[in-house]
């Protein structure tokens, strides 16, 4: 197997509409960018703990009601409960709702699906303000892409 490198990254165009997948991500699941990002970071661990989440947030914004929020709105779940004997603390991942967007953004990136561009499945098309005006315009340019 070859191993991937940098210069494969680059022709395969993966990151070239990111920004705007990931606005697209955030706006239609109420999510903040370093939410996403940070659910992005949990998906590659698998299982963590609430220790590898401090860790992890170190990086972004400081939000005290990130961890609550994330596990209330259903993007973190339990997998693994402490008992108080054998397992000290509880072990979490994230959830089929969180694993699905994430693969849709996968999708996307690599051209294999296209960004929703009703106003039933998408909230920037309704073109509520100036900014998702040019959203929306750019999610059209991204799905006209072909080369992503």
């Amino acid at each position: 197997m070859r191993k991937l490198e940098a210069r494969d990254i680059k022709d395969m165009n993966l990151l070239k509409h990111y920004r705007i997948i990931r606005k697209w991500a955030c706006k239609n699941n109420d999510l903040s960018e370093a939410d996403l990002e940070l659910l992005i970071y949990f998906d590659c661990m698998g299982h963590f703990t609430k220790q590898d989440f401090k860790t992890g947030t170190y990086s972004y914004s400081w939000d005290n009601r990130r961890w609550n929020r994330l596990l209330k709105q259903g993007w973190i779940i339990v997998w693994r409960n402490r008992n108080r004997t054998t397992q000290k603390y509880n072990i979490y991942e994230v959830s089929f709702k969180c694993k699905q967007l994430i693969s849709r953004m996968y999708r996307i990136m690599l051209g294999e699906d296209d960004i929703p561009t009703s106003e039933r499945r998408n909230k920037l098309i309704a073109g509520n303000s100036y900014t998702d005006k040019v959203l929306t315009e750019a999610i059209y340019n991204v799905n006209k892409d072909k080369q992503r």
